[in-house]
């Protein structure tokens, strides 16, 4: 299955839309059932040292990044509710100048936004200033498209959510496919996993 990146509905709303208040709804409950937050929880203590700052890409409101004590990069401005003493950076992943602060990068459902070229930026940023790397993606293949055509409207998740889940699949990863396009060659220790339900994990670490 080719990997194939078509427009979100969500990214095209304004913020206060009805359908997109509903759509976000969903994917809290999306990530709930399978397991993100609670998988990055347990993941993260494994691989960060004492000491380390550690940063979410892609943190939209903010939820994963309390949760896990991390900063903040978002294209948009921090929550209304962001706590006063953490930090959060509003701008775009590849202009982004504070790198160097933050050994430890995650990512939940951000990396498939990013075409291959991207993908390949980003890995030279990763390259030169990163030494952990954890992400949680869509597992690209058709079993999982065909399982999100029937569990998102059992779910009733509503047709911006349903839309938007099929295209992150088309524009997720297969097996051994991230650490090929972000560039992360043998001085990093790659662990994959796929989930029952859909997600493809990532933890790089680099060796010494």
């Amino acid at each position: 299955m080719t990997r194939r990146l078509s427009p979100e509905l969500l990214d095209s709303l304004p913020a206060a839309d009805p359908a997109a208040l509903r759509s976000r709804r969903d994917l809290l409950r999306v990530n709930w059932v399978m397991g993100n937050a609670a998988w990055f929880a347990k993941a993260v203590p494994t691989v960060k040292l004492a000491g380390e700052a550690a940063i979410e890409l892609g943190a939209g409101d903010g939820t994963l990044a309390r949760r896990l004590g991390t900063a903040g990069l978002d294209l948009q401005s921090a929550p209304t509710d962001w706590p006063p003493d953490r930090m959060w950076h509003c701008g775009d992943l590849l202009n982004f100048a504070n790198w160097a602060d933050y050994p430890v990068i995650l990512g939940n459902l951000i990396l498939h936004h990013f075409d291959d070229a991207a993908l390949r930026a980003l890995g030279t940023i990763f390259n030169r200033h990163a030494r952990v790397l954890l992400f949680s993606e869509p597992r690209r293949a058709r079993r999982f498209l065909a399982l999100w055509a029937v569990a998102a409207p059992l779910g009733g998740a509503n047709h911006v959510t349903r839309h938007d889940g099929r295209v992150s699949i088309e524009a997720g990863f297969a097996p051994g496919e991230l650490p090929r396009l972000l560039g992360l060659a043998s001085d990093w220790d790659c662990r994959e996993e796929t989930t029952a339900l859909g997600a493809i994990r990532l933890i790089a670490v680099r060796r010494p």
